[in-house]
């Protein structure tokens, strides 16, 4: 049965979109609290099925694909840029397939310019005009206006007009590094993109006993199961350790783990993999926020998620690509690896970053246990307990030492150097991500 919760959202989902909506509304149309009302439109926006905008209100936007999050809508413009909307409030939900500078001659603007398009341009009302009857939205650009016909004819073809009062180099920087932003929210890969669904997932009810236990085990091989009532809500997990030695009669919810660790569907699957091997379990649940399960994930489901995502050509470049950029590993046996300081990496003193430097020890940290054909592994602590200034253009050689390695953790001593000079030292503790 669906809780008010849930009931909102799917409504919301119903909706056109372009439609506008309201926590009154809302609440008045589902029979629910404004508090009810509000928290559900919150989790729309969240989940992308609306979008709030300052002056216009909450608008039904089209719900964006993952590998199309590179497309923004005007609406998402106007947050952006802190835009306000002169005219075509109802065409805020269209998303832009590209944006065109305006600072040419007019009619050789046009040629750039058409459907789909958001024409960046300053005060010139007729570039404007020209735009919307292309089938354009319009961008103004110093905190101009437009002329009354403008923005009635705007509101006649569902185009939005918007004005900010940025200068045209500031907007464009801004929209870009907006998109820029999604590329490298595209490449993190949630839970969401590698949950098994509920319609997959074998559960047990919370009535059940450990006989029904022993025959779902049978049935599926799994040694480990979710624990729900008759609404689906979590509330325990059980698996074979917790049945040994008990009786068959014996209900589940007397022997079972309550309150259970669970994840959202917006975890990162590497966060999700650190908890599980941190608290040595198998299986996580998956649920809402209504605490109603919607799935599991295995550690085998982390595991692969993990290295697939390595094979993945990247799009965003964030932080950490920019550092396994500088790297090459020299040596078989007793690795080292080369690494050269790029502006990018270094504090406002020139020096290389403390974030840059402990990225690329955990980078080459994590490519000495590959080697040692150890698999994936996640950091537990470092102690970086010696470091000296790095300027930018330097070469750094990093050599990984292997102090102690059991069949869970690794323990592993790091000196870099500079030329011959000792520029850094360092000890990190991984554990390994078995299967």
């Amino acid at each position: 049965m669906s809780t008010k919760h849930e009931k909102i959202l799917q409504y919301i989902e119903s909706l056109p979109v372009g439609d506008k909506i309201s926590v009154r509304q809302i609440a008045k149309e589902m029979l629910v609290s404004e508090g009810t009302a509000y928290r559900a439109i919150k989790e729309a926006e969240n989940r992308r099925l609306v979008s709030s905008i300052e002056r216009v209100g909450t608008i039904r936007i089209e719900k964006k694909k993952k590998e199309n999050i590179e497309r923004l809508t005007f609406a998402e413009i106007v947050n952006i840029i802190d835009g306000q909307v002169l005219g075509g409030k109802s065409g805020l939900h269209k998303t832009l397939t590209k944006f065109v500078i305006g600072a040419m001659k007019l009619d050789d603007m046009m040629r750039y310019t058409d459907a789909g398009s958001l024409l960046i341009v300053g005060n010139r009302t007729q570039a404007h005009e020209y735009a919307l009857k292309t089938g354009a939205a319009v961008l103004i650009t110093g905190g101009f206006d437009t002329i009354e016909s403008n923005k009635d004819l705007a509101d006649e073809l569902d185009l939005p007009i918007i004005s900010t009062t940025y200068d045209t180099f500031t907007v464009a920087t801004m929209i870009n590094r907006a998109i820029y932003d999604q590329l490298i929210k595209k490449d993190i890969l949630l839970i969401e993109d590698v949950y098994v669904p509920m319609e997959d997932t074998a559960v047990l009810k919370n009535n059940d006993t450990i006989e029904d236990f022993h025959r779902q085990n049978r049935r599926t091989t799994h040694g480990a199961f979710p624990v729900v009532t008759g609404q689906n809500r979590l509330v325990g997990m059980i698996t074979s350790k917790d049945v040994i030695g008990k009786e068959e009669s014996e209900p589940i919810d007397k022997v079972m783990t309550k309150n259970p660790i669970a994840a959202s569907m917006k975890t990162s699957v590497a966060s999700a993999g650190h908890r599980m091997i941190w608290e040595g379990i198998d299986l996580l649940p998956v649920i809402d926020e209504e605490g109603l399960l919607k799935g599991v994930i295995s550690r085998q489901d982390v595991l692969k998620a993990i290295q697939l995502a390595q094979r993945q050509p990247q799009h965003g470049e964030t932080i950490d690509d920019l550092v396994k950029n500088e790297m090459r590993v020299m040596g078989e046996e007793d690795i080292e690896v080369e690494f050269t300081v790029t502006p990018q990496m270094t504090n406002q003193f020139g020096a290389i970053s403390y974030g840059a430097f402990t990225i690329l020890l955990s980078e080459v940290g994590a490519f000495a246990l590959k080697r040692r054909k150890r698999g994936e592994a996640v950091v537990e602590n470092m102690n970086i307990y010696f470091i000296k200034p790095v300027q930018m253009e330097s070469v750094l050689t990093v050599r990984p030492r292997i102090l102690d390695m059991s069949r869970k953790f690794v323990k592993m001593d790091f000196e870099v150097y500079s030329a011959t000079n000792l520029v850094g030292k360092a000890m990190m503790t991984f554990q390994l991500l078995e299967r």
